[in-house]
């Protein structure tokens, strides 16, 4: 893939990062309110924490199967909108649609009704945007871009933070209608901007294409060839990463989802205060994203992810020891900091270890495969810890698994300097 070397490919790749924080940002807005206020809506029928974990996982259980299929599919899309465009245009409107209308549900049924089809929808996409970076961003340049897309994560969280305070108590039905407007405004903006057919990666994906036969018949990338790869590499850093990332994505699932219940609680708040607590930490992250990518291709992505994920994991322990409102706010900003060294560079370094361009789709799949795996198991696996240690130590329990997450990194770490990889790791 031809490198973004001159001044007017990087003003193309500012260019093309600032229209995936875009879509990024409008797919965040609802998911970060979705894991902030539909625990307390099953809270109304359901009392068990493991049971509202469980359902609240569901939609992670599905990106399990979706994601990795959606973004190989997207690889081997061929069309003049390009390979990713095509799914954000159809995907995005219906999703938002979907997503306004779950306080409307009347019942456990219909709520957890809604809840799937929203699910469904949204992680038929929800990979894509994502893969436009790599599409477009030379290797060593990736984790820049891809804090532009976290801290774009983060500020939905402080959108979310701000929509539980203001809107939420006084008007909990009118409240989802705001982040749906938010990406059908981004989604419009987007499909209108952006054509990925022009990406040096779709185009050296389409030369492979030419140069296997006429008409461009070459054969499509299959999800279970690449996943035998994985599994049969004998360096097996790329199956630890997918490792690490299940255990971290364990860690900030629980640690998202649970902690309106949390503050509502252990803490003694109302749920709109609760629901306020991720606030502060979403401005924290805005602010030590790029400061973390830098330090990240200056010291290599796995430190920065190992230190980042050990600062988490002590961070959420704190929280349970002095089990103040004050000191959880405090907690988090530096637990997000931490959580950034994995946030940055998790995908980032998958991306690195693809076999070629034809595959990133495929990779970002991959990614969300451990990503969803953990934002699955790890709600149901810290709300079954709450039901036996109480809610006061819900932080605690999620940071243990963090702890484990660093330990595969450290792993990582040590084969890498017995046989150094050739990519940007």
């Amino acid at each position: 893939m031809t490198a973004l070397n001159t001044a007017a490919d990087r003003a193309a790749g500012r260019k093309i990062t600032a229209f995936v924080v875009l879509a990024v940002f409008a797919q965040e807005s609802t998911w970060n309110f979705y894991d902030a206020q539909v625990p307390p809506l099953l809270r109304e029928y359901v009392a068990s924490a493991a049971l509202i974990g469980l359902l609240m996982g569901m939609d992670n259980l599905l990106g399990i199967f979706i994601q990795p299929w959606i973004g190989n599919r997207s690889d081997n899309t061929r069309t003049r909108w390009g390979r990713r465009i095509p799914y954000l245009a159809v995907g995005m409107p219906v999703a938002a649609l979907l997503f306004a209308t779950i306080p409307l549900a009347s019942s456990l049924p219909a709520l957890i009704a809604v809840m799937f089809a929203y699910a469904l929808v949204c992680n038929s996409f929800k990979p894509i945007a994502e893969s436009l970076l790599p599409d477009y961003i030379r290797p060593e340049r990736r984790s820049r871009a891809n804090a532009a897309v976290k801290a774009a994560t983060s500020l939905t969280i402080v959108v979310s933070a701000l929509i539980s305070l203001f809107m939420v108590d006084a008007y909990p039905v009118l409240s989802f209608s705001v982040p749906a407007l938010l990406m059908l405004v981004s989604a419009a903006v987007l499909v209108w901007r952006v054509r990925d057919s022009n990406s040096p990666a779709y185009q050296a994906a389409a030369a492979e294409d030419a140069a296997a036969g006429p008409e461009g018949a070459a054969p499509q990338t299959r999800m279970r060839d690449m996943l035998a790869d994985i599994v049969r590499d004998p360096n097996r850093e790329r199956l630890l990463v997918l490792l690490a990332i299940l255990l971290f994505g364990c860690a900030w699932a629980a640690s998202r989802s649970l902690m309106t219940p949390y503050g509502m609680e252990a803490l003694g708040l109302s749920r709109g205060e609760a629901g306020g607590l991720t606030l502060p930490s979403g401005v924290a992250f805005i602010l030590a994203a790029f400061p973390v990518a830098l330090l990240s291709e200056r010291i290599g992505r796995l430190r920065v992810m190992a230190m980042g994920m050990g600062l988490f994991a002590l961070s959420l322990t704190m929280i349970t020891l002095v089990n103040t409102p004050a000191a959880a706010v405090v907690a988090l900003c530096v637990g997000v900091v931490g959580a950034a060294g994995f946030l940055v560079n998790g995908a980032v370094i998958l991306w690195n270890l693809a076999p070629s361009a034809r595959a990133f789709g495929t990779y970002t799949g991959l990614y969300t495969v451990g990503w969803m795996s953990g934002g699955f198991l790890g709600p149901a696996l810290v709300g079954a810890m709450v039901d036996i240690t109480g809610w006061r130590f819900m932080p605690t329990d999620a940071a243990l698994l963090a702890a484990l997450a660093v330990a595969v990194v450290l792993r990582v770490l040590a084969l890498n300097r017995r046989a150094p990889a050739t990519k940007a790791l």
